[in-house]
């Protein structure tokens, strides 16, 4: 089943520059390895070995898979995955 997953600025250069591209999967680990097979690079970029890096939020419409099942929320055809690189600042002084 296809799902959309919206890229972020940043991992453009692994899309060809696109910022949506088609996956397939039932859960979000299997349109991470399918995001993997068609563009090289992108699963390190998200992942680290105890999951989806700490500075990467991935939304599956628009929930947090933290606060859902992480790697193994179940999608469904039309769904869409939403990659957000976190941004840290502060106030200047």
């Amino acid at each position: 089943m296809a799902v959309t997953v919206r890229i972020p600025t940043p991992l453009r250069t692994l899309t060809g520059g696109q910022d949506e591209v088609s996956a397939d999967g039932g859960t979000v680990a299997e349109v991470i390895e399918n995001l993997e097979a068609n563009h090289p690079g992108m699963k390190d970029r998200l992942c680290d070995d105890k999951g989806v890096r700490r500075f990467v939020n991935i939304y599956h419409n628009d929930e947090d898979i933290r606060f859902l099942d992480n790697l193994e929320t179940e999608l469904k055809e039309g769904d869409t995955l939403s990659i957000v690189p976190a941004i840290a600042g502060g106030a200047q002084r």
